[in-house]
């Protein structure tokens, strides 16, 4: 029998104890089999920093209770998540390495619970990719998708846009990360990139239905064709990739990425010149 999974009148049995500093950027709830992450940095629009991100991989790369079924992915205020913060990044700069945001979409994939969001707002850029890497997505349509890349002079990695062509394929790849504006969620549904899209006022019954349908069905079943769907995913990065890794990393570090996120944080027009 399905459990009744009520968002608005949820009565919290366990609250994870994650310390201080994890407090101002994401919650955690556990409900029966059920844990909701919330992420709760509204003021910021749900930017990613590195304390968020650090939050959020620690969450996913738990090894979840015999018990658990699913992740529940959420988040307080008017915007889903803005993206990595720019702030932080300007200050910090791009590494050559993996990145903390990699990291944390890396540990969603191998988690072995199906991951459910609603999307209530915007979801740009890291915020896009965080949506596409739940199972399911379940967006308002007052939402909006993005990828703003190409305005802010930045790239996506490898393992970031490939996610994109395993759910829409190269035209609307080309349209999301060439163009970099926002699309309405009414696209993303149309063109099977988001599993249901409903009316404000009915995001949390479309996804206490998808909830309540996962917690019912066999929990091995659903870990066992989790991972055989991203494992057959998963070709792609065996594909000779290093030289458009170069690419990628040379307008990730660039002039331009500087000045694309200075003028996004100033509200003017960024000045380009391919440096």
């Amino acid at each position: 029998m399905p459990l009744a999974f009520n968002f608005a009148s949820i009565e919290t049995k366990v609250i994870l104890q994650l310390g201080d500093w994890v407090t101002d950027r994401i919650r955690v709830e556990v409900d029966g089999p059920i844990k909701t992450i919330t992420l709760t940095r509204s003021d910021k629009r749900n930017a990613l920093d590195t304390a968020m991100l650090d939050a959020l991989e620690e969450q996913f790369v738990a090894e979840p209770d015999t018990a658990d079924r699913l992740i529940v992915l959420r988040a307080e205020g008017p915007s889903y998540c803005a993206g990595v913060d720019m702030r932080e990044r300007l200050e910090k700069g791009v590494q050559s390495k993996e990145s903390p945001v990699e990291r944390v979409f890396r540990a969603m994939e191998a988690n072995p619970l199906p991951i459910v969001t609603a999307v209530e707002g915007p979801a740009i850029a890291g915020g896009c990719e965080l949506a596409l890497h739940c199972e399911f997505v379940i967006a308002s349509q007052e939402a909006s998708f993005g990828m703003s890349l190409a305005q802010l002079g930045m790239a996506p990695s490898w393992f970031l846009a490939k996610k994109l062509m395993e759910l829409t394929g190269p035209v609307a790849t080309r349209e999301i990360l060439l163009l970099g504006d926002p699309v309405p969620a009414q696209w993303m549904f149309d063109r099977g990139l988001i599993a249901r899209l409903a009316s404000a006022d009915q995001v949390d019954m479309e996804l206490a239905k998808i909830v309540d349908t996962l917690s019912a069905n066999a929990p091995l079943s659903l870990k066992a064709m989790k991972a055989l769907i991203i494992r057959q995913l998963d070709y792609r990065d065996d594909i000779h990739h290093e030289d458009v890794d170069t690419l990628l990393q040379e307008a990730r570090q660039s002039d331009d990425s500087k000045e694309g996120v200075r003028a996004r944080l100033e509200k003017r027009k960024a000045n380009f010149t391919g440096t």
